[in-house]
């Protein structure tokens, strides 16, 4: 036997004779310590056990909320949300989406993003009166989706007046939440209830989930039908687990120093791997350990070995070339295959991923349901936001910008250990490079981008980076768009371990949006979080840019991918 095959049986046996299957099934929280505090918090966080038996609120009258606001003409959802709130409807209505090649009949729209760009562009893209607006937030105290909310408020009351607009808002929400309070000053449609012990990123059986799958003509009653079974398999001691199997093949490739995992799929599939992304990343990054998930649609970065990652793939659909591409993998890289054909196998998925990333944390000695680190940079945030005059911070330097397209450079001191100029005003390339270098095998890059990821050229130019870094420099690089970053691998960034290297990237916006009822508008919030999260990496003592330009025209970004593209080759591999 190899020493793969031992460490996969030994991880096996260890969770069998643990009973940890059924006993998570029962709700059991000394699976997660032996205090009473930590196995408090547990309790209040596994109500997600058995949504897919036991669904939230009854199927039928989800169903019947759903067929009476589709029956007055519905063309159109735009879902107002960030992380757990929004992933996995994200996720299945795209797969459906994909599924009906264009004869979907309602239009889906997630609005996770506060640029202006992409903002302006869902707002535009479909008739007030015949679209539902959905603000979803559990603790309805989010600052993105209440702002986002505002500006959606004013624009759709501008269009059909308060009376009307009203009708086109639906909140899911607590009970006795600040967003609840705005739905009933609003006469808001609906207020759907969050489940008690339900939330982040093991919502997606909920009803944040179920209740826009249904508005765009999933068929809800057969997706859960499917899921419970999964979840009887989940909860079921026995080798054959799903669950069991996807978490033993993480952690033995995890004790392998494989800490990393590429997500390989089509274009059409990557929103499940910000699903996944999510789900791992937070919920097992923290105290210094963890396991980064990488979406990758370029099966050739592995077709050499990569001795810190194994592979994941999920074939979604049939995708033209993605067999032969996926044959190309190195061998010696360990290598999972999924297929995903509808968003109803996809609720079958996220049961598997919720139970396996439990699991992990098991092995791991990681409290899964928190996410400590996510709160410093909303702590940081707030503090900016409410006029807290800005800290001499000594984790990181400050310096002029020399190019008129750069409006702000700051670099953290444990990435300024290879300037290779000693100057208070180093160029553009020199703090480029001097991250660049830092870079070591076994690291990972993060190209955290609080910029629009629509129009032309925009995306592009990210993805150019991106895959430039990979492909020049051998290491797994990851294009992360904030805000939505900051509610998933933000807290693995920061919380993890010290083997990320991050540039964070902003820009002033040419046609900001105010915030009514705010002295801010979107493009200033935005780029206030970028900077709080850049202070979080560097009080982690973590290596880290922030670069804030002057513009995102795509012109700009190409303008800076080149630099950096520069950078990159300049750096000795």
């Amino acid at each position: 036997m190899t020493s793969e095959g031992h460490n996969n049986n030994d991880c096996l046996q260890r969770l069998l004779s643990l009973k940890a299957a059924s006993r998570l099934g029962e709700g059991d929280p000394s699976l997660f310590g032996l205090y009473p505090d930590i196995q408090a918090q547990a309790v209040s966080r596994l109500g997600w056990i058995h949504l897919a038996s036991e669904p939230p609120m009854p199927l039928k009258e989800i169903n019947d909320l759903a067929k009476n606001i589709v029956s007055e003409g519905l063309e159109a959802v735009v879902l107002i949300g960030q992380g757990g709130s929004s992933q996995a409807s994200m996720t299945i209505t795209k797969l459906h989406e994909v599924a009906n090649a264009g004869q979907q009949n309602v239009a889906f729209r997630t609005m996770d993003s506060l640029s202006p760009v992409f903002v302006n562009h869902i707002l535009g893209s479909s008739d007030p009166a015949k679209t539902i607006y959905i603000v979803s937030s559990k603790s309805g105290s989010t600052i993105e989706p209440l702002m986002l909310e505002k500006v959606v408020w004013a624009y759709v009351a501008g269009h059909l007046g308060s009376t009307r607009a009203a009708r086109r808002f639906v909140a899911i929400t607590e009970p006795a939440s600040g967003l609840a309070e705005l739905a009933a000053e609003r006469h808001y449609r609906l207020v759907l209830p969050c489940l008690e012990g339900v939330g982040g990123r093991f919502t997606a059986l909920s009803v944040s989930a179920l209740f826009p799958a249904a508005l765009v003509g999933i068929d809800i009653n057969e997706a859960l039908a499917g899921a419970a079974l999964t979840e009887v398999a989940c909860t079921t001691d026995s080798p054959d687990n799903p669950a069991i199997q996807l978490a033993c093949f993480l952690y033995t490739s995890y004790l392998q120093g494989r800490d990393k995992f590429s997500l390989v799929m089509p274009p059409s599939g990557q929103v499940f791997g910000l699903w996944v992304e999510q789900m791992v990343a937070e919920s097992l990054g923290k105290g210094s350990t963890g396991i980064l998930p990488n979406i990758e649609i370029d099966a050739s970065i592995l077709a050499e070995p990569r001795a810190d990652r194994s592979v994941i793939t999920y074939a979604v659909g049939e995708v033209e070339g993605f067999a032969e591409s996926i044959a190309n993998i190195d061998d010696s890289i360990p290598q999972m295959h999924h297929t995903i054909n509808d968003p109803i196998q996809a609720f079958s998925r996220f049961v598997v991923w919720e139970y396996a990333t439990v699991f992990l944390s098991i092995l791991m000695g990681v409290f899964p349901f928190d996410q400590p680190d996510v709160e410093l940079t909303k702590s940081i945030t707030k503090g900016l936001l409410a006029g807290a005059k800005e800290p001499t911070i000594k984790e990181y330097r400050q310096f002029p910008p020399l190019d008129s397209f750069v409006y702000g450079l700051s670099l953290s001191n444990v990435a300024a250990t290879s300037l290779e100029e000693e100057s208070d005003s180093p160029s553009l390339d020199c703090l480029l490079r001097s991250l660049l270098a830092s870079l070591k095998p076994g690291d990972y890059f993060a190209l955290n981008a609080f910029l629009p990821f629509r129009g032309y050229g925009r995306r592009e130019a990210l993805e150019r980076m991106r895959n430039r870094i990979a492909s020049r420099l051998g290491v797994v690089s990851c294009l992360e768009i904030g805000p939505r970053y900051l509610h998933s691998t933000g807290q693995l960034h920061k919380g993890g371990p010290d083997n990320g290297v991050f540039l964070v990237l902003s820009s002033d916006e040419r046609d900001d949006l105010a915030i009514p009822g705010e002295d801010l508008t979107l493009g200033a919030l935005a780029a206030v979080q970028a900077r709080a999260d850049f202070t979080a990496l560097a009080k982690r003592g973590r290596r880290a840019l922030h670069v804030h330009l002057a513009d995102n025209d795509s012109e700009t970004l190409s303008r800076f991918a080149d630099r950096l593209c520069s950078a990159i080759s300049a750096i000795r591999v």
